[in-house]
C-alpha cells in the first residue's frame, strides 16, 4: 500500500512539473511573440512617419515651386494714365485675359 500512495505522489508531483514547464514555456514564446510584433509594428511605424514627412515635404517643395509671383509694384512716379496704357497694351497683345484686365484696371482706379 505505501507503495501505492509513493508512486501516486510521485505521478502527481510529476504531472505538476510537466504542467508548470508546459505553462511556463508557454508563458516565454507568448512573452516572445509579442516583443517581436511590438518591434514590427514600431519598424513598421516609423516607416510610415519617414514616407509622410518625405511626402510633406515634397508637397512643400512643389508648393515653393509653383507659387505664382508676386504682383509688381507699379514704379514710383508713374501716373494712373501711363498705367492703364500699359494695362491696355498687355490685354490688347493677349497677355491678360478680360478678366484679369477689369480687375487690374478696377485696383488702379480704387487705389
Amino acid at each position: 500500500m505505501r507503495a501505492r500512495r509513493v508512486m501516486r505522489r510521485r505521478s502527481v508531483a510529476r504531472v505538476a512539473v510537466g504542467t508548470a514547464v508546459v505553462a511556463g514555456t508557454a508563458g516565454a514564446v507568448h512573452h516572445h511573440q509579442n516583443q517581436k510584433y511590438a518591434q514590427q509594428d514600431a519598424a513598421a511605424q516609423q516607416g510610415y512617419d519617414e514616407a509622410y514627412q518625405q511626402g510633406a515635404a515634397d508637397a512643400q517643395a512643389q508648393q515653393q515651386e509653383y507659387a505664382p509671383p508676386p504682383p509688381a509694384e507699379p514704379a514710383p512716379g508713374t501716373d494712373l494714365n501711363s498705367q492703364l496704357q500699359q494695362l491696355a497694351q498687355l490685354h490688347n497683345a493677349g497677355v491678360l485675359t478680360d478678366e484679369e484686365f477689369t480687375t487690374a484696371k478696377q485696383k488702379l482706379l480704387a487705389s
